[in-house]
């Protein structure tokens, strides 16, 4: 077993679950704010009953639902923690190793 190789995916797999993470919290956060706008959109078409027009429907857009980012972000959250847990097993590991040869 190479621990480098270990280490290296740990941290590569840390690194990829962190992109992830950052991800799907940028499309909450959009979504979130899409939703608010709709919202204050109806809310404005609902003063202003004068012009007896319904809003303009929100185009769909080919981002991810509110609902899809926060299972990608639980995801890559498991994948984080199981990515610490295989460098922690690494360092272990090492630790033996050297404890072993001294």
């Amino acid at each position: 077993m190479e621990l480098q190789s270990a280490f290296s995916s740990g941290l590569q797999g840390l690194q990829r679950a962190s992109n992830g993470i950052t991800e799907a919290t940028v499309n909450i956060n959009r979504e979130t704010a899409n939703e608010q706008r709709v919202r204050n959109a109806q809310d404005t078409a609902s003063v202003e009953q004068s012009n007896q027009q319904k809003p303009a429907p929100v185009a769909e857009s080919s981002k991810p639902s509110l609902e899809q980012s926060l299972v990608k972000l639980v995801t890559e959250q498991n994948y984080a923690e199981a990515n610490v847990k295989s460098i922690k097993t690494a360092d272990e590991v090492l630790g033996s190793v050297i404890d072993i040869r001294v």
